[in-house]
Parts: structure tokens; C-alpha cells; sequence
């Protein structure tokens, strides 16, 4: 096959819908532009959101890009852990509502630098595999810890009362490579909802939905290493 084009050449600000997996968007923008494509770091198929796709010659500034914090929203379920940390998971856990006072000790323990288990369901390899693909075929490994840092973790809404909180919606502010599943899960709950709304410096606010991007929307490789220099 004859190698992809290198123009267009930009990134493009996508607002990944639920259901499509990263790289369906990334193919599904390739077959637009026809040119080299990648990303800068992806989300779960159930979750919504940021997703930074890199075009054309544009994709060599993916290790500039890969590394930076990032911000999401979400809703986590108190009452119960699956077996992915996410609605698509099996209920492996009913766990008791905290009351507000014992979700603050929790959150507490979860800012600044922590180190959590990946979850089970991650493209994270062991042995050799990817572990999600052992998790389906119900092969239960002991998965790697993996440092992070949590610059910010708080709570914009609750759902119940002070002695039984059954659901939070946290905003959180993280450094690259932290699994929000993961700390849902050390609150004693899962992910119900996800979204990426900051990647550094790029806001949601500003992407396109998949069906409405066109070439025309790329960031070019000047204005990314400006604003990254910026927010450095």
C-alpha cells in the first residue's frame, strides 16, 4: 500500500459520542482527510468527550501531546463495583451508600499522587496480552499498580442524603495516563458516566462532533506548540 498523505496536517478537536471506539473515530476521520492519522491518548468506548486526532505529517507531534493532563467529568454509583469499573461490566460488589463524611475521607485519600491497580478491562498488556481481552475470557490476573496524580478531585453534585450518598458526579483534574475507573472504584463504586472535557490546553467546548469535521477545522502544528507553550 502506498504510504498515507501527509496533508492535510493538523489536529483535529473531536467530541467523541458514546458507543464508537476511539480508533472507529480516527478511521472515520482518515476516510475524510485520506491522510496519516493518529491520537493523543484515547477514551473508553462508553465514554464521551475530547479525543485529539492527529493528521498527516502532524501525527510526529503525538509524543508532545500524549503527555498532558487531563480533565474529566463524571458520575460514579456508590452502591456497586463491576467488573470493568463502567456500566459495561458485570455488578461484582454491592457495596453499603457512604455517608458524606466517610466519601470525604475516601476522596481525601485520592488527591495528589496515588497509586491504584489498572482496572482488569484496560489495553494495558500482562503476560504478554491485553489484559481486557483476558477479562473477557474470565481470566483473573493481578494487574499493575500505576502511579498518577490527581490535581484535583471535586464533588459537583450529590445523590442522596449525608448518611447514604448514592451517587457523586466528581470533576477531576489528571495527569496523563490516570484511570478515572480506577478511582471510582477505590471510592467503592463505577463509573456510570465519563467525559473528557480538557486534554492541556484544548477544551471540548471548541471540538466538532465526528459527522462534522472537515479538514478546514485542523489546528495547525503552530497554533498546538503555541498554545501548549502557553499553558506550560
Amino acid at each position: 500500500m502506498p504510504p498515507r498523505a501527509l496533508e492535510p496536517a493538523g489536529v483535529a478537536l473531536v467530541d467523541k459520542p458514546a458507543g464508537p471506539s476511539s480508533f472507529a473515530i480516527v478511521a472515520q476521520i482518515r476516510r475524510v482527510t485520506g491522510a496519516r492519522t493518529g491520537h493523543a491518548g484515547t477514551l473508553d468506548p462508553f465514554a464521551t468527550g475530547l479525543l485529539l486526532v492527529l493528521s498527516g505529517r502532524t501525527t510526529k507531534l503525538a509524543p508532545c501531546l500524549v503527555g498532558l493532563d487531563k480533565r474529566y467529568l463524571t458520575d460514579v454509583d456508590l452502591t456497586s463495583r463491576t467488573s470493568t469499573g463502567d456500566p459495561e461490566g458485570e455488578v461484582t460488589e454491592r457495596c453499603p451508600a457512604p455517608s458524606r463524611a466517610e466519601l470525604d475521607r475516601r476522596l481525601a485519600g485520592l488527591r495528589g499522587e496515588i497509586e491504584l491497580p489498572i482496572p482488569a478491562a484496560s489495553a494495558v498488556k500482562v503476560g504478554g496480552e491485553r489484559a481486557y481481552r483476558l477479562a473477557r475470557r474470565g481470566v483473573q490476573v493481578e494487574m499493575p499498580l500505576r502511579r498518577s496524580t490527581v490535581h484535583a478531585l471535586d464533588v459537583i453534585a450529590y445523590m442522596g442524603d449525608a448518611e447514604a450518598v448514592q451517587a457523586v458526579t466528581l470533576d477531576l483534574r489528571v495527569s496523563s495516563g490516570t484511570y478515572v475507573r480506577a478511582i471510582a472504584h477505590a471510592l467503592g463504586g463505577h463509573c456510570t458516566m465519563l467525559r473528557r472535557t480538557e486534554v492541556g490546553p484544548f477544551d471540548v467546548v471548541d471540538a466538532v462532533t465526528p459527522e462534522a469535521f472537515e479538514p478546514s477545522v485542523l489546528v495547525s502544528d503552530a497554533a498546538v506548540l503555541e498554545r501548549i507553550g502557553a499553558s506550560g
